[in-house]
């Protein structure tokens, strides 16, 4: 006789801080983890990035190239290269070990908001206020974009990257995913300025962060709303939304100094004791509210970015000019991370 497997435990939300890394970079505009979670960037208004490990709380090294503030980052998937966009309309590509820009790529009419590279850190893709998304060649010298996405009517306040897709949102209001693979782009309007989107683990789903203080998950091929998920503030500043490292929470930057996680989709239990969906996911008349499992107080100011750990309960959260690095509850700040 076969017994059922034993449910798998809820994953523990961050609730305790572990670390706080004093980063001496003015404001922090953006705090990313790397590929594997061991190291992250620190983008600064002071025309800094910064490189550290923040499980010890250690600055690494400092990278200098930028004319203006540092907007965002991003590693490659092998930690040797780094990509960065700033408010000087560029995107510039670092070797991380010498500290030096290998190359900067000038094409952007405004500042960069959003860098990424794809998965074989062959081509960065940039997403600015022009209300373009420029893809750049890392392996060429070719000064231009290899593709130039132009089908925003506003600026482009965020990019993501799965293995065939590139999901944008700008202050049109528009989520776009282009596939490509077929060569298809789709479109789901949301209404209210995009600020921030993120594919879930399963690459299922879409979830859209945006200035009606509004967090809303989207079924990826049909475009359909989910769920929708309030009670932070979010009006005026560009804040990042994220799913925790089991696609169980969603979570989002708040402009009241919180960070707040919600339950991805209510479940109970369905006849014959098993887990039943809720009714409201079979035919919504109206998308379901996430509960909200998580209110974390982090500071007095804006909190500016978030950055959600790929395996572990750890998030990165950067309000001011500090980030701090949060664990579960019953994690040992003496343990290793791993």
């Amino acid at each position: 006789m076969a017994f059922p497997r034993p449910r798998p435990a809820r994953p523990e939300l961050p609730r305790q801080r572990v670390q706080t890394l004093q980063c001496g970079q003015g404001a922090v505009r953006a705090a990313r983890f790397n590929a594997d979670g061991n190291y992250c960037l620190t983008c600064g208004s002071d025309k800094t990035l910064k490189l550290w490990n923040p499980h010890k709380g250690t600055a690494l090294r400092t990278y200098q190239g930028h004319g203006y503030e540092v907007l965002d980052a991003a590693g490659s998937f092998d930690n040797s290269q780094i990509c960065s966009g700033g408010a000087d309309k560029a995107v510039a590509l670092w070797d991380v070990t010498t500290g030096q820009v290998v190359r900067k790529y000038r094409g952007h009419a405004g500042k960069v908001n959003c860098v990424q590279f794809n998965e074989e850190a062959t081509v960065i893709v940039s997403g600015s206020i022009d209300s373009t998304v420029r893809c750049w060649d890392c392996r060429s010298r070719r000064p231009d974009p290899i593709q130039v996405l132009d089908e925003a009517k506003d600026g482009i306040s965020s990019v993501k990257l799965s293995a065939h897709e590139i999901l944008t949102g700008s202050v049109d209001g528009r989520v776009r995913r282009y596939d490509l693979r077929s060569g298809q782009l789709c479109s789901d309007y949301i209404g209210s300025p995009i600020t921030s989107v993120c594919f879930s683990k399963d690459g299922q789903c879409v979830l859209a962060a945006s200035l009606d203080s509004t967090l809303r998950l989207l079924d990826k091929d049909t475009g359909e709303l989910l769920g929708e998920y309030t009670g932070h503030r979010s009006t005026t500043y560009r804040l990042d939304c994220v799913l925790n490292e089991q696609d169980t929470h969603v979570g989002c930057a708040s402009e009241d100094g919180h960070v707040y996680f919600w339950d991805l989709l209510e479940v109970r239990e369905g006849p014959g004791g098993g887990l039943g969906t809720l009714p409201a996911l079979a035919e919504p008349p109206c998308p379901p509210q996430g509960s909200l499992a998580l209110s974390l107080p982090v500071g007095q100011g804006v909190v500016q970015s978030l950055a959600f750990h790929p395996r572990l309960s750890c998030l990165l959260v950067a309000t001011q000019g500090q980030v701090t690095l949060w664990r579960e509850d019953t994690f040992q700040p003496q343990g290793d991370p791993d």
